[in-house]
């Protein structure tokens, strides 16, 4: 729903500025302007989604072969203690514990197809204990944060992306955007911590939380120390490397567990393909009615006023241009998807905006969209204070993606 008033806001918006430009200002360019960029968006929006299959079919079918060869169950039972003491009002032998880490762990893993399932199933089996069943519960409150805040390992959608604009290196943003997401994450699970009154300092939650805050900690410490060169080709070594052992230790997990890994990477690539041809008319829809938003200049007067305001209180405005994907980001993930094309677009996916736009992209996921699937599909009306602490942590990734991009691309 949210996306539909988007889309209808930036058509109108266009519009009534493009009559503003035309009658007061004499703009005879401006509607002809607009309904080129209308042409010109669309075959942009078909190329893109195109040229998206070899990749995604590749990613999808190595994401495969790690399912089936049991990496979620890796995760899950890695996470299991940490859980159980963040869930205290679940009890250790509820039957949601299960499904919540194969959720939790799917979404590290950019597993959406197993995500999402697993995520209403964990929903359900939260309402059958939950004593108000109108009233979100404790528990479900901080499965949505989790799952807002966006914790991602591998974000090979944004990789994919990259790599069919044209970036020389699209997987730069592998280690700015794992940091950007763990602090978005970190944030959300503290603020429902909080409200929750659940204990921090347990020795369970100290060792999880505080041992991946000092290596992330340190990770960062490491990069501030050097120089732009260094850290660019430093992080490029260790993100490929990462990368490439990922697909190598999922092949091994898979022949370790007899898993016809060839069989079940086509399988996958099977689905990469559905999806790339799938979202041709999502990507097409949203980059002309932002093509036509930024053609009439209501992009730029959008922007420049936000720009003017940071400059009042001498910010460094380099990252204004890459604004709207992060404001868009907790509405619709289609619409944010839209805007770090759109960004790549203007100006290059290995320019500042371009990075900035796909680290936003990947530090935190679509809060309300998320919660109205989950929440609505329980039938929860009563969502307490769900909105505001995943608000909260999508505003702490967002700082944090556009920290990290100055420390690792400025």
């Amino acid at each position: 729903m949210a996306l539909n008033y988007i889309w209808v806001f930036f058509f109108l918006m266009a519009f009534v500025i493009g009559l503003v430009k035309l009658v007061f200002f004499g703009d005879m360019e401006v509607f002809p302007a607009m309904m080129n960029s209308t042409f010109e968006m669309a075959e942009t929006g078909f190329k893109v989604s195109l040229g998206l299959t070899g990749v995604l079919t590749l990613w999808m079918g190595i994401m495969k072969i790690g399912e089936k060869g049991g990496v979620v169950k890796i995760f899950s039972r890695l996470l299991g203690p940490l859980f159980q003491k963040i869930f205290p009002d679940l009890g250790e032998k509820h039957p949601a514990h299960g499904s919540i880490m194969m959720n939790i762990a799917a979404n590290m893993l950019n597993l959406d197809n197993a995500a999402t399932p697993m995520g209403l199933k964990a929903m359900k089996e939260m309402q059958e204990t939950n004593p108000n069943k109108s009233v979100a519960s404790n528990a479900q409150i901080m499965f949505l944060v989790l799952n807002t805040s966006g914790l991602t390992v591998l974000p090979i959608s944004i990789m994919v992306y990259r790599a069919q604009l044209g970036a020389a290196n699209p997987s730069d943003i592998f280690i700015p955007i794992l940091l950007a997401t763990y602090f978005s994450t970190i944030v959300g699970l503290v603020a429902v911590s909080l409200y929750q009154k659940i204990n921090l300092f347990n020795k369970t939650i100290l060792f999880y939380l505080g041992g991946l805050t000092a290596f992330i900690g340190a990770v960062i410490w490491y990069f501030s120390t050097l120089d732009k060169e260094a850290i660019t080709q430093i992080s490029s070594v260790a993100s490929n490397l990462i990368l490439f052992s990922v697909i190598i230790v999922f092949i091994l997990l898979g022949l370790k567990n007899k898993v016809n890994v060839y069989e079940s990477f086509i399988e996958g690539a099977k689905d990469g393909f559905k999806v790339a041809v799938k979202i041709i008319p999502y990507l097409v829809a949203i980059l002309v009615a932002i093509g036509v938003f930024r053609t009439s200049g209501a992009m730029d007067w959008f922007v420049g006023g936000i720009a003017a305001a940071f400059k009042f209180f001498g910010v460094n405005t380099d990252f204004i241009e890459a604004l709207p994907t992060a404001l868009m980001k907790p509405l619709s993930g289609s619409g944010a998807r839209g805007m770090m094309v759109d960004a790549m677009t203007t100006y290059g996916a290995d320019s500042f905006v371009g990075k900035v736009a796909s680290t936003v992209q990947g530090a935190t996921d679509t809060t309300f969209y998320i919660l109205a699937v989950y929440f609505g599909a329980v039938g929860i009306k009563n969502t307490r204070y769900a909105v505001v602490c995943g608000l909260i942590a999508d505003f702490a990734g967002i700082i944090a993606a556009i920290v990290m991009a100055y420390l690792f691309f400025h």
